[in-house]
């Protein structure tokens, strides 16, 4: 897909046929998205503290315009240092009535094939844990995390000789389960349009509104603090069209704002949004564009958003890492390159972090 913005409340997404709440969506596309900081039900940072630790640059693209961004962390071209951000994951339970499924959707107590919650296999996965060791085209950017591995490749030219330099998420901490109950004509639940068995949906906008209100609920969500809401075989929508797997967005612009995270934890086989591959979507979109505000000269995307592109390649653009018994599906993420900046910034002169996109964006 390529980067669908959220811009007005919708009142109904998929609409509940008479007996079919388990039918199929015949509007099923693999989709991310971004909310604007500046959506109406937005309120700016809601507990005041320490700023996201961020950074800004630029690069001349190959249309000759400048382009601006800013970035989680420090500069990588005047720093060797280490930069983590404080995680806050919330799980949030997703329960449909008997007028659209009956069916409850539970990160924190559904146990996968390994025995583990949802919730868990989360916090054990690449995305959290420094545990592999990346080597890309026969380059070693390190042991550390997987967006981590990422940023250093997109840099590789600044930092190759800066062991110390990374962008880091803490050990999260898991808040209190949210629960929330799905009312007919917001969601329903469907068979998997990707893959096997039931999914929720719901629809996107009411689904943010919901979120802004959870955020104010945690008095440890700061804009220091990075807060994950995470369901378990979830797909948002926007009126008609399914199937969001995740978003990330900001309550204000740059540097104050709070930016936050949504995604969900399909356990299909071969699904969209299988097991991780949505969340590490949209932590390197948050780490590469955290305010929703990089813009750049792509007519495929109008963001710096570096999951986009890649999401509609084999496996939706994941790659398997098998870490602790489990194959996670990570989503590759495109290297600044793509967006126009000199190739020969990043590792390799790579486009992607997997070397899976041999062009810069369309528009260029």
């Amino acid at each position: 897909m390529r980067t669908l913005f959220v811009t007005a409340v919708a009142a109904v997404a998929l609409g509940v046929s008479g007996s079919g709440y388990a039918r199929t969506s015949q509007r099923a596309l693999p989709l991310f998205t971004v909310v604007p900081h500046n959506v109406p039900w937005h309120q700016g940072a809601v507990h005041p503290g320490a700023q996201l630790t961020q950074w800004n640059g630029s690069f001349v693209d190959q249309t000759n315009a400048t382009i601006t961004y800013t970035m989680v962390g420090t500069d990588p071209s005047s720093t060797n240092v280490t930069t983590t951000t404080p995680v806050v994951i919330v799980p949030v339970k997703m329960v449909y009535g008997i007028a659209n499924g009956k069916m409850t959707f539970d990160p924190k107590t559904t146990r996968l094939t390994n025995g583990r919650t949802v919730l868990r296999n989360t916090l054990l996965s690449p995305l959290f844990a420094k545990a592999v060791d990346y080597v890309q085209g026969g380059v070693n950017l390190g042991k550390t995390q997987y967006v981590d591995a990422f940023q250093r490749g997109n840099f590789w030219s600044l930092v190759q000789t800066n062991s110390n330099y990374h962008v880091l998420l803490g050990a999260p901490k898991v808040e209190s389960e949210i629960t929330y109950k799905v009312e007919p004509g917001l969601g329903e639940v469907m068979n998997n349009p990707f893959g096997s068995g039931k999914v929720g949906t719901m629809d996107v906008d009411v689904f943010d509104q919901e979120v802004q209100m959870w955020i104010k609920k945690y008095s440890d969500i700061n804009p220091g603090v990075l807060p994950i809401f995470l369901t378990y075989d979830i797909y948002l929508t926007q009126e008609t069209q399914c199937c969001i797997g995740g978003y990330h967005s900001s309550t204000a612009g740059q540097p104050s704002g709070q930016t936050y995270s949504y995604a969900t934890y399909v356990d299909s086989v071969g699904a969209f949004s299988q097991d991780v591959s949505a969340l590490s979507h949209e932590l390197g979109e948050w780490e590469d564009d955290p305010f929703v505000d990089n813009s750049v000269n792509c007519t495929d995307n109008s963001l710096m958003e570096v999951g986009d592109p890649l999401e509609t390649g084999p496996n939706y653009g994941a790659y398997p890492y098998t870490f602790k018994g489990f194959t996670y599906n990570l989503q590759s993420l495109v290297f600044i390159g793509y967006f126009g900046a000199p190739p020969s910034t990043s590792v390799n002169s790579w486009l992607a972090f997997q070397n899976d996109e041999s062009n810069i964006c369309p528009g260029q």
